[in-house]
């Protein structure tokens, strides 16, 4: 048996999430969202972040790019800061009435979009593609937590 790099589980995915992000990023450009926006949305609409520090943590990526993704999403007006009342050094971030407006159809556009994608697949066929990506997610974690901890000193 050949082995085919191009036909990896990582490879494959890779390119599906590639093909998502352009199709999503086509939807919500016209609503002034960006694909990387959505953690940092979804974050807030639920009350799940509202620093910095969190969004990062919550959108599993660094403070750096949170900061400048953060500062982008004020400038268009989609997000606004407030300094914490209980930690001065802190600020809170809240969606604006505009992100708030545009969130409905930024979702349906997403949805609707996955729906397309996946309308090849039955029903069944697409649970069970969420629950193995969910478990693929979770190994993945814990295998690169685990290598990050054996390089700790």
């Amino acid at each position: 048996m050949k082995l085919d790099v191009l036909s990896t589980p990582g490879h494959l995915i890779s390119l599906a999430a590639r093909g998502f992000a352009r199709l999503s990023e086509a939807r919500l450009k016209p609503l002034g969202f960006g694909v990387g926006h959505l953690p940092v949305l979804v974050a807030l609409q639920d009350g799940k972040a509202s620093t910095q520090r969190d969004l990062a943590r919550f959108a599993r990526i660094e403070q750096p790019p949170m900061a400048q993704m953060l500062a982008r999403m004020e400038r268009d007006g989609l997000i606004q800061r407030s300094q914490d009342p209980k930690d001065g050094r802190s600020s809170r971030i809240t969606l604006t009435e505009i992100a708030l407006a545009r969130m409905p159809n930024a979702i349906a556009a997403l949805f609707e979009g996955n729906r397309e994608a996946l309308g090849d697949f039955t029903e069944e066929e697409a649970d069970q593609l969420v629950a193995l990506l969910r478990r693929l997610i979770t190994s993945l974690d814990r295998l690169t937590h685990a290598e990050a901890s054996q390089r700790l000193p």
